[in-house]
């Protein structure tokens, strides 16, 4: 009787033993999928880090450019008399370009 007891408990704690190791797997592999989407995101960062630098450094240049035309001639600023000021050229009305993170 003591036995069957101690069978039944082996049994009962390979069953445990194999979920055990399944939940294991299982975790394996979403930390792996985990790590990997981490690693993707850490390059998105870096990648719209540097180009928010990029913009930065190019606006600054351009400040810079405004403020050195305004002090060597306003004039330069003011459109020619023959030029509407409700033209709008096709460059400038084309839509921003808006990147998207793929999950």
């Amino acid at each position: 009787e003591k036995n069957l007891k101690l069978e039944e408990k082996i049994i009962m704690l390979q069953q445990q033993n194999e979920e055990l190791r399944a939940r294991i797997e299982q975790n394996t592999v979403i930390t792996r999928q985990l790590s990997e989407e981490n690693a993707n995101l850490q390059e998105y960062v870096e990648k719209e880090v540097e180009e928010k630098k990029k913009l930065s450094r190019t606006n600054e240049e351009l400040l810079w450019k405004l403020q050195e035309g305004e002090a060597v001639s306003p004039v330069k600023l003011l459109p020619p008399p023959s030029t509407s000021l409700y033209h709008c050229s096709s460059e400038s009305s084309s839509p921003a370009k808006v990147r998207t993170l793929r999950r």
